[in-house]
């Protein structure tokens, strides 16, 4: 455990060095791009600095996590899909997402592809998804929407908190954006469900 700790400092601290580099933007693409299937640290420890840093770009960074998470997200639905036994779960494992996995998967059972928007918006591992989600055979365009929409929803709010409050973003983020993000997706969810009632 204290190993696998270790290393996940030093990846944290190793992200949060490349929000500075020159080439920051591309290297955030990247990230965006592997922690959909495979890397332990989420994009948001680089989008903060990054907006703090230039918060005319906001938008244009929440919208490069936005695709690349999502593209990223296609490689691992392919992963969970295919090589689920002999590469995903052992990652998953590896990475200490055993529970979450279970998690998830008791979540697909009992809301279907509504889990897969409620847990993209939400701080729970995208990876999971997105593995979880080719395991479990859910509807391929059913997946892209779902991720498309939770993924956009995430990073624009995150982008905005930071642009808004400035310094103060990192310990609003770190208190109350779990919760944040939790309650927007109860609203949605609740919309939805009026929504479906009022057309039938």
């Amino acid at each position: 455990m204290k190993g696998r700790l270790a290393f996940l400092e030093r990846w944290y601290e190793g992200v949060k060095v490349a929000a500075r580099h020159r080439h920051a933007e591309r290297i955030f693409a990247g990230v965006c791009f592997v922690e959909s299937s495979f890397f332990p640290i989420p994009p948001d420890i680089m989008l903060i600095p990054m907006v703090q840093a230039s918060p005319e770009k906001a938008w244009r960074l929440a919208t490069i996590a936005t695709i690349f998470s999502v593209l990223g997200g296609i490689l691992g639905y392919i992963i969970g899909m295919l090589l689920f036994d002999v590469l995903a779960m052992p990652l998953l494992e590896h990475l200490g997402k055993a529970d979450s996995v279970r998690d998830f998967s008791n979540r697909v059972e009992q809301y279907g592809a509504l889990a897969v928007f409620g847990a993209g918006l939400t701080p729970f591992p995208y990876k999971v998804i997105t593995i979880m989600s080719g395991a479990l055979k859910i509807n391929f365009a059913v997946f892209m929407a779902a991720s498309v929409m939770s993924r956009s929803l995430r990073f624009f709010l995150v982008a905005w908190v930071v642009k808004a409050f400035g310094p103060k973003a990192e310990e609003i983020m770190k208190t109350h954006f779990g919760w944040f993000s939790v309650g927007l997706f109860i609203l949605l969810a609740g919309l939805y469900w009026l929504y479906m009632a009022l057309m039938h």
